[in-house]
């Protein structure tokens, strides 16, 4: 059987692909780390690694292998938890992975909130795009995920956050709203790619993903060099109805709709998190603070966009 220390050093190695950051990530030597996994091999039967490949590949067997350490280590680290949490003065430690455009405003809204009313946790929070906040759930690394749905995996609770419009910033143009085909005259200014508004801003306004020409895409995410783009050379960006802006900025946001249609363009916000956590009345307490803060009542009709 293997040990729980070999089981750690296999998982660092598939995630690092490198014998050298493996050990580093372990702090180990390399030649133990080698050791101990060839005794592992010599255990199993079996090669976890390719080592002809560079960077390494997991065999076959190595593929269906990991999830099945992924989930013993889990297990084992639950346990420590457990003894953790009955000691004196314990302070729970929960990881909230975030993607950038919820980010800038949910961050600097709930920190303090978060902070007063949860007093047992210590909070890690960690702004990741979306496919990275998934691998990081994949890898046991977050407790819980804030990012822009749909998103269904079985293995996950997911929760129900709230609904936020998404609107054209274009100080240019001079109604309130716009429609798709009032975009299309205009230069789009665009998130860096793994930004999911860039994919979704792309499908609703029917843009080729292969932008070229005036287009502009911003390698960080960030959104307000975005504004300013928009502001010194005209065009529109899309923004979410919560990210932070000033009156004067917020006054030239306008809604969109498709000719012909009342539906206007809305991301659904959720929470994922695993099905079985310890940490679960932590990460419900967490989760019911985002929910009240920007739950509202609309009868407006959203088409609710997707990433993928």
């Amino acid at each position: 059987m293997l040990s729980l220390q070999q089981m750690q050093y296999i998982l660092a190695l598939s995630e690092t692909k490198h014998f050298l950051r493996a050990s580093e990530q372990c702090f180990v030597t390399q030649p133990t780390l080698s050791m101990q996994l060839k005794k592992a091999e010599d255990t199993l039967g079996y090669f976890v690694f390719d080592r002809s490949r560079q960077p390494l590949e997991l065999t076959p067997f190595g593929e269906q292998l990991i999830p099945i350490l992924r989930e013993i280590v889990a297990e084992s680290e639950k346990i420590k938890l457990l003894t953790d949490q009955m000691k004196e003065g314990y302070r729970e430690r929960v990881t909230i992975g975030i993607i950038p455009t919820i980010a800038s405003y949910m961050v600097p809204d709930l920190f303090d909130k978060w902070t007063k009313k949860l007093e047992h946790i210590q909070l890690s929070i960690k702004e990741m795009t979306t496919e990275e906040l998934i691998q990081a759930m994949e890898r046991k690394e977050m407790d819980l995920i804030i990012l822009a749905g749909p998103y269904h995996n079985h293995q996950y609770r997911t929760s129900h956050l709230f609904v936020e419009e998404i609107l054209a910033y274009a100080p240019s143009y001079g109604d309130n709203k716009m429609t798709t085909e009032d975009l299309k005259q205009l230069r789009p200014w665009l998130l860096s790619q793994g930004n999911c508004l860039r994919d979704q801003m792309i499908r609703f306004c029917e843009l080729s993903d292969d932008i070229e020409g005036p287009a502009f895409s911003y390698e960080g995410g960030n959104t307000d060099l975005l504004i300013k783009m928009v502001q010194k050379n005209g065009g529109y960006t899309l923004i979410p109805e919560n990210h932070p802006m000033s009156d004067n900025q917020r006054a030239q946001l306008k809604r969109i709709n498709a000719p012909g249609f009342k539906q206007y363009p809305a991301r659904e916000i959720i929470a994922v998190s695993p099905q079985k956590s310890l940490k679960w009345s932590s990460i419900e307490k967490i989760v019911r603070e985002v929910q009240l803060q920007y739950a509202k009542k609309t009868e407006d009709s959203f088409e609710i966009l997707s990433w993928k």
